[in-house]
């Protein structure tokens, strides 16, 4: 009896670890606006590596939409499903098509969004990695290979 309780007990506590896992996610919800000079200090072009000097997120457990307000596309939405399958976020750029398939994976805390851009066959890629640092600011860190030269620029952007 007393092995079937231990048994029991170690049972819960790995479904319990599992639902913890599950639950603590990193939820990057609200509006986002980029801290001055969190861009140029790394060298980039101060665009926060295409989320723009402001974005709103929204998350639930199973996808994360972002908008963004872009000057040549307008209001953008992208919406990322957090299960690490295909999303398929397309824009209309001068009357064509631009493909965006992008897959997510979470590092611990930290959400990698890894998005492959079909812009009339050119195909090019970009990563984003998103964390909260220890003052609850987003750190954008964005690797890019779309032009044929690979650029990487960081931006840190606050809630509010």
């Amino acid at each position: 009896m007393k092995r079937f309780m231990s048994i029991v007990g170690i049972a819960a506590l790995v479904i319990a670890g599992a639902t913890l896992s599950a639950q603590s996610k990193t939820s990057f919800a609200g509006k986002w606006t980029m801290v001055p000079d969190s861009v140029a200090a790394a060298g980039a072009t101060g665009r926060g590596g295409g989320l723009g000097q402001e974005f709103t997120a929204a998350q639930d457990e199973k996808t994360l939409t972002v908008t963004t307000n872009n000057p040549q596309f307008g209001e953008l939405k992208s919406v990322y499903n957090l299960d690490g399958s295909e999303s398929k976020n397309p824009i209309n750029f001068g009357g064509q098509t631009v493909d965006r398939v992008s897959k997510v994976k979470w590092d611990g805390a930290k959400l990698v969004i890894t998005t492959s851009i079909n812009f009339s066959g050119n195909v090019g890629e970009t990563t984003q990695s998103w964390i909260l640092d220890g003052t609850g600011n987003l750190v954008v860190e964005t690797s890019s290979n779309l032009t044929g030269t690979p650029t990487t620029s960081k931006a840190t952007y606050k809630k509010g």
